[in-house]
C-alpha cells in the first residue's frame, strides 16, 4: 500500500482556517503554515485559558497522485475554501485577490 498524500483543513479556535498538504500521510502532521507569527499572536488575547483546540479535517486523499498533483489540488482548495482570504484564514499563497 502507498502512502497517502493528503489535503487537509485546520480550524482554528477562532474559527480562522488554514489549508495544507502532507506527502506523508502522517495523521499527526498539522502544517507548518507560513502565518505562524500571525496565528499565534490571534490566540495570545487570553493567556488564562488553557485550553487550545484545533481541528483537522482530511479534505482530500491520494495513494497514486504525484506530488505536483496534491500541490495543485491544495492550491484549488485553498481558492475554494477560501483560506487565503485574511478574515477567512491564514493561508498566504496563493494571493487572495477579492
Amino acid at each position: 500500500m502507498g502512502r497517502r498524500k493528503q489535503v487537509y483543513k485546520i480550524t482554528y479556535p477562532n474559527k480562522k482556517i488554514y489549508v495544507g498538504m502532507d506527502l506523508t500521510g502522517s495523521v499527526l502532521y498539522f502544517g507548518s503554515p507560513t502565518a505562524a507569527e500571525q496565528i499565534a499572536s490571534d490566540h495570545e488575547l487570553d493567556r488564562d485559558d488553557l485550553t487550545f483546540t484545533i481541528r483537522k479535517e482530511i479534505l482530500w486523499e491520494s495513494e497514486s497522485a504525484t506530488d505536483t498533483e496534491v500541490r495543485a489540488m491544495e492550491t484549488e482548495l485553498i481558492r475554494d475554501a477560501g483560506a487565503n482570504n485574511p478574515e477567512i484564514g491564514y493561508n498566504k499563497t496563493p494571493r487572495y485577490r477579492p
